[in-house]
């Protein structure tokens, strides 16, 4: 069982507001302990549960050069499109502490700070030649760059601009100059961008794009704005998806209620910042030590002590109970397969088309947040998947068997790892085929039906599932 560090985008942590905590759920009932983990690293990885390594893994802190499983096929198959899902990167708190002082972390990008990218500078320049580019509405009044001497909330920090400078460095020598994805004379229609409205997201997509497309031409740039982070676009009134959420939401502050220790935790807190615990919860504090944590800055203190790691650990184990039983209640997949299914069903539309010999939209980058990831890792069946760190990618590959050229296949690949055979549309396929992918026509059949039949009742369509009466 794998278990991790959870913060939110939007919302308060386990409250009775409308977003919750995303986390991955089993998949049809199957044991997660019958299954081989999909991101173990023998050589590093603890053999218990530790949250403060799960926390590190979280921060996601650039350092070596990862390894990373994208673009690896055989011979003769030839890439022909890839759709790369992302959450921004490391950004500061949403939320203060209750009668603490700030976390002091400068969003001005510094050359001798760490940590630093060789084409951080470069960035900083080509970013301050974009103000004339095309975004979206209201995507043009946001800043292209993080540049405040003292974060402002949510804002990305450097950390969080290296983080994916890298990852389009990564997917830059893979796609393009390995397999030639784009043509050097690549055209803006051959681009699909998409991010929410939040400076961190379009930072973040922008960061990620440079180290793809270095000094690109801002003329063939445009990045679309998408209002709901379920990236639902105009399929976005759901009324059982929501109830699904309601559903979770109660089961979630049940749990809580029954946690003498997790109440004895805030109770503490709240007494050193001399507030109501009531008061303290809903300040959502995690979110904020999070960022002292990853930024290696003290937790705060007040004349009435400080707050501590003990504090931090104890919040951990109450999510680690929450994730065993969200995993054993399964609302939360409900709530996921109806959440993805829109950008799940936008993605395979591309592909389709791709395979038509259509040229436009061969790549396709959708920046987002933690709240984007997480239902679709549950939906498409990840049920082991870590929560989605700080600039975490998903990405699909549609390839094309020369041999049958009318054969086309995926690969689904989460933060470099290759996980297409532990979705549940594609678990079972490498023991019935030699194949090294899985065929497009199984994702497909998963989203247009199978993606219903796993929510029971007799829905076949989206519109349906999300009006059945009766749930």
């Amino acid at each position: 069982m794998i278990y991790f560090i959870r913060t939110m985008e939007r919302g308060v942590w386990l409250s009775s507001a409308v977003h919750l905590i995303p986390v991955s759920a089993a998949k049809n009932g199957v044991s997660s302990k019958s299954r081989k983990r999909i991101l173990p690293d023998p050589a590093t990885e603890p053999p218990v549960t530790d949250p403060v390594y799960e926390a590190l893994l979280y921060c996601n802190i650039p350092s070596v050069a990862e390894r990373s499983m994208e673009g690896h096929a055989p011979h003769h198959f030839k890439l022909v499109s890839v759709h790369v899902f992302i959450r921004h990167g490391d950004r500061y708190p949403l939320y203060v502490i209750p009668k603490t002082k700030r976390p002091e972390i400068d969003c001005t990008l510094v050359a001798n700070r760490k940590p630093y990218h060789p084409k951080l500078e470069a960035f900083v320049s080509h970013m301050s030649k974009g103000s004339g580019a095309s975004f979206e509405s209201p995507l043009n009044s946001l800043p292209l760059y993080p540049n405040h001497p003292l974060c402002e909330m949510g804002e990305l920090t450097q950390t969080g601009v290296v983080q994916h400078l890298q990852n389009g460095q990564l997917l830059r020598d893979i796609y393009l100059k390995k397999h030639k994805l784009l043509p050097t004379d690549w055209s803006a229609d051959q681009l699909y961008l998409e991010t929410t409205g939040k400076s961190r997201t379009l930072q973040s997509g922008l960061a990620l794009l440079y180290g793809f497309l270095p000094d690109f031409d801002w003329k063939k740039i445009y990045f679309r704005h998408q209002p709901s982070a379920l990236f639902c676009s105009g399929s976005c009134y759901c009324p059982v998806r929501n109830q699904y959420l309601e559903k979770e939401q109660r089961r979630q502050y049940l749990l809580r209620l029954k946690n003498s220790q997790l109440e004895k935790t805030y109770g503490e807190m709240a007494k050193i910042v001399d507030v109501p615990t009531k008061q303290l919860r809903a300040a959502n504090p995690i979110d904020s030590m999070l960022c002292h944590f990853c930024h290696n800055v003290s937790f705060p203190c007040t004349r009435n002590g400080c707050v501590d790691m003990e504090h931090f650990k104890a919040i951990k184990t109450h999510q680690i109970e929450d994730e065993k039983e969200r995993q054993e209640k399964k609302l939360y997949l409900g709530y996921s397969l109806l959440g993805a299914h829109p950008i799940l069903n936008q993605t395979i539309s591309r592909m389709q088309r791709a395979t038509e010999g259509r040229k436009e939209e061969l790549f396709a980058l959708y920046s987002a947040h933690d709240v984007t990831l997480s239902p679709v890792l549950s939906a498409l069946g990840l049920s082991e998947a870590r929560f989605p760190r700080f600039a975490a990618r998903l990405i699909f590959e549609l390839w094309q068997d020369r041999e049958k050229p009318s054969e086309h296949s995926v690969r689904i690949l989460y933060n470099g790892v290759d996980v297409t055979f532990h979705t549940s549309f594609c678990q079972d396929h490498h023991k019935r085929s030699p194949k090294p992918m899985c065929p497009l026509e199984n994702l497909v059949r998963f989203v247009k039906r199978d993606m219903f039949v796993a929510l029971g009742g007799s829905s076949t369509n989206y519109y349906d599932a999300c009006h059945r009466e009766g749930f």
